[in-house]
């Protein structure tokens, strides 16, 4: 079903909100939205429901929180010097005393791969689970002292309920689709998607699916900067585009992407947020993670956005790609190419061969994330937002830079170009 590129507006934001507020919205999780269009059609189900719930639980490595911990007596400036939460390196490079902890930061006495597969049995997304816990977190710091910040050293405990402010601010959360990850290698290797079988023996994938936020508003036409969304069990909300956002990727004809895409960059209250849906990872021979609980609403505004939300897992196609040689060579190449259906019948069929599958994101925690969203929404504690801004789309003409290895005469032209600007 193609649809027409101007859509006439049914119901704005506003106009949902007022009947959340008045107890006479109907809201449906994604999964529902799909019985819904197939029985009563798209542009029925378009006037009959007016929000889709959607969710999401998944490793998502660009995740971190800010913490400010407040002043000591005598005052001692972290910024510039060294902290550790739990043994685990906070950044401190901001101000006295705020400090960032990344999901994926490393105690400095963890062997990492040295023995090879390494566990990584505890970092920074282990810290943050036991920080929204409750729990103490033991913290260690060193500084250089200065007349207004004469302390040098502190060691202490902090939890959510005695430190100032704690955010989640996450670069990079809620992939909008994903790479199937296959070895072609004859070894096991170790990686961010997971413990993948030599020779083609298994498939590892990391998406929702029919449930996943961002594919369910595949052209971002609700989904934008200051979208209200589920956090990691609590209230939060989109930022920005998310690091990596690729919007420009080969898409079906209807516009739904069919390779990792879209991303959003979130922040939230993790005092309000619960270790349900924040939980420490360990990928054996990768490194430390953390899987984040995500769910947006998705406001049904027109015709097209019913039929949007309303696509299954056999609408959404991914790429297999060989993580034994290819991925780590940054060689683009494609197998081919598989949908969520496949993936989730446990088995696909590549070179004509059988491959098991196997999920590396939870599909029955995002079923969860969508219910209780959608039960936040009805009980009128969830109003939506409408977006500041739109993230960038299909037009923008996003083209994802790579690392080089340069030499300063490589980079003269450059360098003259960004130093000729106008400030």
């Amino acid at each position: 079903m193609l649809l027409n590129k101007e859509e006439v507006i049914l119901k704005t934001i506003d106009e949902i909100n007022e009947k959340i507020k008045k107890g006479k919205a109907v809201v449906v999780t994604a999964e529902e939205m799909i019985d819904i269009v197939k029985e009563k059609g798209t542009k029925k189900a378009s006037e009959y429901v007016d929000v889709v719930t959607t969710g999401t639980f998944g490793p998502m490595c660009s995740s971190g929180m800010f913490l400010n911990v407040g002043h000591s007596k005598p005052r001692i400036k972290l910024g510039g010097g060294k902290c550790l939460l739990n043994d685990v390196p906070a950044y401190c490079g901001i101000a006295a005393v705020d400090i960032y902890i990344g999901a994926t930061a490393l105690p400095e006495d963890d062997p990492k791969n040295m023995v090879y597969p390494g566990a990584f049995k505890y970092g920074g997304g282990h810290v943050i689970e036991e920080f929204v816990a409750g729990k103490d977190i033991k913290l260690i710091a060193t500084a250089y002292g200065t007349d207004c910040y004469p302390k040098k050293k502190i060691e202490t405990y902090i939890n959510k309920y005695n430190v100032n402010e704690a955010y989640l601010f996450n670069p990079r959360n809620g992939y909008q689709n994903y790479n199937v990850a296959v070895n072609l290698s004859n070894r096991i290797i170790y990686t961010y998607m997971g413990i993948i079988k030599p020779n083609l023996n298994s498939a590892n994938y990391c998406s929702a699916g029919q449930l996943s936020p961002l594919l369910k508003d595949p052209k971002y036409k609700t989904i934008g900067i200051g979208t209200k969304i589920f956090l990691g069990g609590g209230i939060g909300y989109v930022t920005w585009n998310g690091t990596q956002h690729n919007p420009c990727v080969p898409r079906s004809p209807d516009g739904i992407p069919r390779a990792g895409a879209g991303t959003l960059a979130v922040i939230g209250d993790a005092k309000q947020m619960s270790p349900d849906f924040l939980r420490g990872a360990s990928f054996i021979g990768y490194g430390a993670s953390m899987f984040v609980g995500l769910g947006i609403p998705i406001p049904i505004i027109d015709e097209e956005m019913a039929y949007f939300t309303s696509r299954s897992d056999e609408d959404y196609w991914a790429q297999v790609v060989d993580y034994g040689n290819d991925y780590p060579n940054r060689n683009p190449v494609s197998l081919c190419e598989v949908n969520y259906a496949q993936l989730k019948s446990g088995k696909i069929t590549i070179n004509g061969k059988e491959v098991p599958t196997f999920p590396i994101s939870s599909y029955p925690k995002a079923q969860e994330i969508a219910q209780i969203l959608k039960e936040w929404i009805i009980s009128g504690n969830f109003l939506l937002t409408d977006p500041v801004a739109q993230l960038p789309g299909i037009d923008s003409n996003i083209k994802m830079n790579t690392l080089e290895v340069r030499t300063l005469n490589n980079n003269t032209k450059t360098q003259q170009r960004f130093k000729n600007q106008p400030l």
